[in-house]
């Protein structure tokens, strides 16, 4: 039985991730501000302050894996500088936090494996498919996952791996219950121009991707976690393809940028913009996706 102990496992990737793991009879430990707290899933939950650059001495006894989740959210709340600061250093913090602990305590982890964000490439729309070679992007985000794998990084004795994940489909929260609601309430359309790429990834198979990434020591370094990049369609064709789902219509017409802009600033950018992003990398390392197409995750999902 292996063990594996998670940072950010309450979170909506985190949970999901956990059922999965105990499926497979792994021993799930969150890292959590207080410890013991109870959830639903019965997860020992061991205490970490990040503020304070503190971690319990036996959180690391007997894991085999470390999984990095940790960070604010991004589309949490309205982008002021404060919040920008707060994003990036939640993510610095709790990284250097781990990557101490591994450095300074003894130990037998054989990988650790981080969350990083296709928002490296920027909120930006180019024609091109971007790779994991493709340069980080000098916007907010681009900054901001740049100075996250910058500390991810620093660790060099031992296995270590960033997912760049795309835009995550669950039915529990995040963005596919927002783009779906106006769908279901029959004014679905396109926002801004329509032509901006969505680099989605089912979330069941963003958490297999994190389990091969712990196991398969083939994984090292920086992988796409984002959906067979044939499949990454406009943000009309999403639409559209939500609508079907649905038996809900199609509105030709499409929310107009300016007014995504009003209602939730610069972080507008991040539905406004978007890229088509390769898959290669993760998919020659032997990845078999449950959830291929879009339509057999909208399926699955709505």
């Amino acid at each position: 039985m292996k063990n594996i102990l998670i940072a950010g496992g309450s979170g909506l990737v985190g949970t999901r991730l956990t059922q999965l793991l105990q499926a497979q009879e792994y021993t799930v430990t969150w890292l959590t501000r207080t410890a013991n707290k109870p959830n639903a899933l019965n997860v020992k939950c061991v205490a970490w302050d990040i503020n304070n650059g503190t971690i319990d001495p036996t959180a690391l006894q007997n894991i085999d894996y470390i999984i990095n989740l940790a960070g604010e959210g991004i589309a949490d709340k309205r982008w002021t500088k404060e919040r920008k600061k707060a994003i990036i250093e939640s993510r610095i913090a709790s990284t250097q936090l781990l990557i101490n602990t591994l450095c300074t305590q003894p130990h037998n982890v054989k990988a650790f494996v981080s969350a990083s964000a296709v928002g490296y490439y920027g909120a930006t729309t180019h024609h091109e498919i971007l790779t994991e070679n493709t340069p980080a992007y000098t916007d907010f985000l681009g900054t901001c996952c740049a100075a996250w794998e910058k500390e991810i990084f620093k660790l060099t004795n031992i296995r270590t791996v960033a997912l760049r994940i795309g835009i995550v489909l669950t039915n529990k929260g995040g963005a596919l219950p927002q783009m779906a609601k106006p769908v279901k309430l029959f004014v679905g359309s396109a926002l801004g121009t329509g032509k901006q790429y969505i680099p989605w990834i089912h979330i069941d198979d963003l958490c297999a991707q994190f389990i091969a990434a712990c196991t398969n020591t083939n994984y090292t370094g920086v992988y796409n976690a984002v959906a067979p990049t044939e499949e990454q369609c406009t943000n009309t064709e999403f639409t559209k393809a939500m609508a079907k789902q649905l038996h809900r219509p199609f509105l030709p017409i499409n929310v107009p940028a300016f007014i995504l802009k009003i209602i939730v600033g610069e972080m507008a950018a991040v539905v406004l913009n978007g890229n088509k992003i390769s898959n290669t990398k993760i998919a020659q390392n032997g990845f078999i996706y449950t959830y291929p197409t879009l339509q057999k995750a909208l399926a699955n999902l709505l």
